[in-house]
């Protein structure tokens, strides 16, 4: 049932710029607008918020495992927005994403081993698999009739003996796509193939703004996929949660989870109690917040694409995921864009960090007049340019 959106207020928030080591202390004391790291401006989901008060007032904050009502409310949710029934038992609770996916590359194979990913792509994946003396192989996605997608020539050419791993981000974190289920289901074939164990980043699958592309957990095509895939997903995008540093590895496989498990003991911590209490709460009351959400962010989108078409020698492609625009600046004659920008006051991710400079990344998870100033800057910023 659609929800009412007024029953959140996603334009005003709270003030961040006197909160050190933040998305806003990067330019603390400077007329920047920050528009860079994923994580939104809003505050946390009322439901998230009463629950940590909840747990906060009972004054005890000891060592946990994960309880009954979290992990059902965690199976429920993702039974319930992604048609994927999961196993209790699968579960492998973590402190974060990234440490998941260095985790993975641990786990399967041994070193010198390679591990493929496709450009651009969330800068930890470029670095996981050294951190593991493991090879990084990889490949561009190719942009076509304005969406980007696979060169399946070129990843079948890319995968040898060695490669062992596959990482996939779906949704995709720079470039928005949400692949459909023929992409996955050749990547799955993909990796039947050549036996590659794949670790599927899921962590924006919440985030889809679009019903005609519904998010596919990779995992969820089939019993035979599900036993080669770490499915990694965490509340942290969805909720605005990210600091509370919660997160889960979904694996069928008992095999992959005990050895997944093995490479875990004695180095990584577990996950913040408050993080779990945030998650329960998260998945099972956070649904009309996000909902309403994904209405504000579906405007955010299109600003944001109306004015960049309007940016000289800026082109962008409209995010089916996520609050994060990626944009192709090359045209622009700008050499070094994200430092450009910033000094016309808006603070953007850097596409080299993603393997593709040239390209800005911008997040649009913020209240619209903001959004619009900061849009306003790039478009006075190139207009300046183009006068000097």
């Amino acid at each position: 049932m659609s929800q009412d959106t007024s029953a959140f207020d996603f334009d005003r928030t709270p003030d961040r710029r006197n909160v050190p080591g933040e998305k806003w202390g990067r330019y603390a004391g400077r007329d920047i607008l920050p528009m860079w790291v994923a994580d939104m401006d809003f505050a946390a989901p009322p439901a998230v918020l009463d629950a940590l008060h909840r747990r906060i007032d009972h004054g005890v904050l000891g060592y946990t495992d994960a309880w009954p009502s979290l992990v059902e409310a965690v199976v429920e949710g993702i039974a319930r927005d992604h048609d994927w029934r999961i196993e209790p038992d699968w579960l492998v609770w973590l402190p974060g994403v990234v440490t998941g996916f260095n985790i993975a590359c641990r786990a399967v194979g041994e070193s010198g081993d390679e591990v493929f990913t496709a450009t651009p792509v969330y800068p930890p994946f470029l670095t996981a698999p050294a951190n593991s003396d493991r090879r990084l192989i990889r490949r561009p996605l190719v942009l076509a009739d304005g969406r980007w997608g696979w060169d399946r020539a070129e990843v079948e050419g890319a995968i040898t003996p060695r490669t062992r791993v596959l990482m996939l981000c779906n949704p995709h974190n720079p470039v928005g796509r949400v692949f459909d289920r023929d992409e996955l289901a050749w990547l799955a074939n993909l990796a039947e193939r050549h036996d590659l164990t794949i670790c599927s980043d899921e962590i924006h699958c919440g985030l889809v703004l679009d019903a005609a592309t519904p998010h596919v957990p990779i995992a969820a095509l089939d019993e035979q996929v599900a036993r080669r895939t770490i499915t990694l997903m965490a509340p942290s995008k969805t909720w605005n949660i990210p600091a509370l540093y919660c997160s889960f590895a979904i694996i069928p496989d008992r095999e992959l989870r005990r050895r997944f498990r093995h490479v875990m003991h004695g180095i990584v911590p577990h996950p913040n109690v408050l993080g779990m209490v945030a998650t329960e709460a998260a998945y099972r009351d956070g649904g009309p917040w996000r909902e309403a959400l994904i209405d504000y962010l579906r405007g955010n989108r299109d600003i944001v694409m109306e004015a960049v078409a309007a940016m000289p020698g800026l082109t962008t492609t409209r995010p089916e995921a996520t609050y994060l625009a990626w944009i192709d600046c090359r045209a622009s004659g700008v050499a070094e864009p994200a430092a450009f920008f910033e000094a016309g006051g808006v603070g953007l991710s850097d596409g080299a960090a993603f393997g593709l400079p040239g390209f800005v990344r911008l997040n649009f998870g913020c209240p619209r007049d903001r959004l619009r100033e900061g849009l306003a800057r790039m478009q006075r910023a190139l207009q300046s340019a183009a006068r000097a």
